[in-house]
């Protein structure tokens, strides 16, 4: 019988920006100074990676007492970034072409594969000073949604848990970005009288947010087990990584990776 521990909790999570200082001169500018220019309206926010000559992505940048916004681009994590567009006029709409990007950082589009990701840092001039903005964002090279791919029979596993079997996903018949995950209690021995878990997809990025759902009222003597949690689909082969928080009307077991392989 698997042993439980509830962990009481209370938590207030707060995300700040942290900048220290240094005698090293950094050639891309200082950072952790400076105005922060916002970046919205992804539309896209992935690269598809089955049509590499004509996908891009676009979003729009906003900021105001800088002169201007050059975006530079790398790849893979490689530290050789480019320069691929300078802006002086606010908001400004941004539109990248994966090719224009991976030319510039001659990287050839055959070598371009599922995963793989090009980020995106902001400079901003101020007079006659640099800044490195903590405004950065990843653009995956990423395979078109199809919900076919993303639903049916699935293996799931999670380690840390302690679980491995099989469940099923559905889709929303009225939403294509709507999943919804039935056997998760199962996998633990366990009725699933409640549920299933809901799930929804971002059609912009991938990125999943599990919607907190009681999936069943009895879980060995504690009262409404739900799950609730966030990760990431891969659209090529219809994975789901996911991280799960479990929970009970009694407190939380914690936050647990299960990842889901279709079948």
């Amino acid at each position: 019988m698997k042993t439980f521990k509830i962990l009481a909790f209370l938590a207030i999570v707060t995300f700040f920006f942290s900048a220290c200082e240094t005698d090293v001169i950094d050639p891309a500018g200082s950072r952790g100074e400076g105005i922060i220019p916002s970046i919205e309206n992804f539309n896209p926010a992935v690269f598809d990676v089955n049509d590499k000559e004509n996908t891009f992505i676009q979003f729009d940048i906003n900021v105001s007492g800088v002169d201007e916004v050059s975006v530079i681009v790398s790849f893979k994590g490689d530290m050789s970034r480019k320069e691929i567009e300078k802006l002086t006029t606010f908001p400004a709409t941004v539109k990248i072409f994966l090719k224009d990007a991976a030319n510039l950082l001659g990287v050839n589009l055959d070598d371009i594969t599922p995963g793989d990701a090009f980020n995106f840092e902001l400079l901003t001039v101020q007079g006659s000073k640099t800044f490195r903005s903590s405004a950065s964002f990843n653009a995956a090279a990423v395979c078109v949604y199809d919900p076919d791919l993303v639903t049916g029979a699935y293996h799931a596993v999670s380690e840390g848990w302690g679980v491995d079997g099989n469940v099923t996903i559905t889709v929303d018949p009225d939403d294509p970005y709507i999943v919804y995950v039935a056997g998760l209690i199962e996998l633990d021995g366990l009725p699933e009288d409640k549920g299933p878990l809901k799930m929804v997809v971002n059609p912009l990025n991938f990125e999943v947010t599990a919607v907190k759902t009681v999936l069943a009222t009895n879980f060995f003597g504690y009262d409404n087990v739900a799950y609730a949690g966030f990760g990431e689909l891969n659209t090529c082969d219809g994975t789901y990584t996911m991280n799960y928080t479990i929970t009970v009307d009694q407190g939380s077991f914690g936050q647990y990776q299960f990842i889901l392989t279709k079948l």
